[in-house]
């Protein structure tokens, strides 16, 4: 009957795809033109791989995706950015407040 056999667990598979260099270089595009741009590193889910939010001074935002948590910390001490885990900062008010902006007066963006 097997009722009691163990199955072979098969891996998390993630629907998403890794990251590529069109991804940090829409990033490095984004710190280049945006002043006071901060790293927010995001953890890898179940749906998507490791990501990391840059967050300019004016609450402006974008998300893309890393090859991992140390490449991300490479990534953003190489362009001399900050970088905070999101699970320990959260996210910074100003981000909140331009989506906020963004809702109310869709057309100005």
């Amino acid at each position: 009957m097997g009722l009691f056999r163990r199955r072979k667990r098969v891996g998390a598979v993630s629907r998403d795809r890794a990251a590529d260099r069109a991804d940090l270089d829409h990033l490095e595009s984004f710190i280049r033109t945006r002043r006071g741009v901060e790293a927010y590193l995001e953890p890898r889910t179940t749906v998507t791989e490791t990501t990391v939010m840059l967050i300019a001074d004016d609450g402006e935002w974008t998300r893309r995706r890393v090859g991992g948590p140390e490449e991300a910390r490479r990534f953003a001490h190489r362009l001399a950015i900050p970088i905070y885990d999101v699970r320990l900062m959260g996210y910074p008010q100003r981000m909140r407040d331009y989506n906020e902006r963004r809702k109310r007066r869709p057309e100005l963006f």
